[in-house]
């Protein structure tokens, strides 16, 4: 099984990602995550992708697909995979497309998480990260037990530049701007499925589940 997880920034991807991946036992491939490690780690493309994240703008397409095309033909994408926050314009896709074509593989179905501004702003703006060991927080859902300490380690809990409010609109100028072509591409080809994004996290999942598992 193949899914693509597509939606806004904050718009609850990863957090459904993960728990698909239990339920089916694919792996979960976050583009964020791999960027966010090349960034921590000062690697040449994270230095590249850098610029870009830090504004919240999109990271060029030629770095992110090399990524991705390398990551699908490792042994643990045998069964399948989910992808959380690629393919995110229809460039990315067409390139997917035709790596999967080239494997005999394509995608089963693409997942859109439907959430409206003001949650998403919410959401976003109330993230944290520990700077030491990379637990995530949020201010309202998931605080620590002591403001602005890790409870794990300690760390100083630290606010991603781009989830800061005069980062978070152009975030989602940038999604709508290049992201939302893409409901149009997969609805063409019949696979793209939308899920309401907010609520209980336990009941978005199993909508989601059963929409995969109704096909």
């Amino acid at each position: 099984m193949r899914l693509i997880l597509l939606g806004p920034p904050g718009g609850g991807k990863g957090t459904q990602a993960r728990l698909l991946a239990e339920r089916y036992n694919i792996p979960q491939i976050s583009t964020g995550d791999i960027l966010r490690d090349a960034v921590k780690n000062a690697t040449e493309l994270g230095k590249k992708a850098r610029e870009f994240m830090d504004k919240g703008m999109l990271v060029p397409d030629d770095v992110v697909i090399g990524i991705i095309e390398d990551r699908i033909q490792l042994p643990d994408c045998g069964n399948g995979f989910i992808l959380d926050g690629f393919p995110r314009t229809v460039k990315q896709a067409e390139s997917l497309d035709a790596e999967l074509r080239d494997l005999s593989l394509k995608i089963d179905v693409v997942l859109d998480l439907l959430v409206d501004f003001d949650e998403l702003n919410k959401r976003l703006s109330g993230r944290r990260t520990c700077g030491n060991c990379g637990k995530g927080y949020h201010l309202e859902t998931s605080p620590p037990r002591n403001e602005g300490i890790c409870d794990s380690c300690g760390g100083n809990l630290i606010q991603r530049d781009d989830d800061k409010s005069e980062t978070i609109k152009k975030r989602l100028e940038v999604f709508q701007e290049n992201t939302e072509p893409l409901r149009g591409y997969y609805k063409k080809r019949g696979i793209l499925r939308q899920q309401k994004g907010q609520g209980d996290i336990q009941n978005i999942f199993q909508d989601i589940c059963r929409a995969i598992e109704g096909l």
